[in-house]
């Protein structure tokens, strides 16, 4: 037995488009809908067969929805909210891929009308790549995802919630917004400022011979900023959205980078190679 009637996916990109895919292949629901603006998109979605069916006006995309998520960019999720609570039935669930979690988890909590109730997840999936063309239907396989609630949740729509993201092979954590929030600045947002702003050091770096330095770069350059490739829209809005603990961040990174510098100036070789080694200790742990 199928877990919704109807997802109604509200962003046909790359997660969205993953998650329809795993949803139809896991038989989640009886029907999934692909909502967006443009109708030519959306078709070519349903014809690569990633989409049941799609709408392009909202309110038939949720209307009949058990589910909706919203895998559209932060910015536009609560206007995007604002506009369907009206057309939701009763005991509709609505989720999302955001990862900004306190302002969007506030604000689109408080729309809810009654009968219809909100959780806010986090799949820690995805790529540089954007777009349906680049979903798959195992993006979400042996991933985490956080899931947020609040002591205003709804436990029996949490715990749907939570099904369905381990129904598409993920490992779900609870986790407070705000502890998201500071936790993904750090291991997500302030990576990504990082990697533009390294890209932009280098990338205006010339000599007399070679206006652009960046074609004598190797694997060690493109592994560290690989991540510069991605939606620079989506990340412009995560970081303006997580703005408090972004900038926190930012702050730490420079001070740990004057540090470096001052080594480097007073060449004290010992306190360098230590810092350098406790960065590698730190990067072994990863996993």
């Amino acid at each position: 037995m199928s877990l919704f009637g109807q997802i109604t996916i509200v962003g046909v990109g790359l997660l969205g488009g993953s998650l329809a895919q795993i949803s139809r292949q896991r038989g989640l629901a009886d029907k999934v809908v692909g909502y967006g603006r443009n109708r030519a998109k959306l078709e070519k979605a349903r014809t690569l067969d990633i989409i049941d069916s799609y709408e392009d006006d909202l309110q038939a995309a949720v209307a009949q929805a058990d589910l909706v998520v919203l895998c559209s960019p932060v910015s536009v999720m609560t206007p995007l909210v604002r506009e369907m609570v009206s057309f939701l039935r009763p005991g509709c669930l609505v989720t999302d891929v955001g990862s900004v979690k306190k302002p969007l988890v506030g604000e689109i909590q408080a729309l809810m009308p009654d009968g219809a109730y909100f959780v806010g997840s986090h799949p820690i999936a995805g790529g540089e790549k954007s777009g349906f063309e680049a979903s798959r239907a195992d993006l979400f396989q042996n991933e985490k995802c956080i899931v947020t609630p609040t002591p205003k949740t709804n436990p029996s729509a949490l715990k749907k919630v939570r099904e369905l993201w381990e129904q598409v092979g993920m490992e779900v954590f609870i986790m407070d917004v705000e502890e998201h929030d500071l936790i993904f600045g750090a291991v997500s947002h302030l990576p990504h400022v990082i990697a533009y702003v390294l890209m932009n050091t280098i990338g205006g770096i010339s000599t007399k011979n070679h206006e652009d330095v960046t074609s004598f770069a190797g694997n060690g350059l493109k592994d560290i900023t690989r991540i510069a490739s991605s939606d620079p829209g989506m990340w412009r809005d995560i970081c303006l959205s997580n703005k408090k603990p972004v900038l926190n961040l930012i702050d730490n990174f420079q001070g740990t980078l004057q540090q470096v510098r001052n080594l480097i100036a007073n060449e004290d070789s010992r306190l360098l190679e230590q810092a350098f080694e406790t960065a590698k200790k730190y990067r072994l742990n990863l996993t």
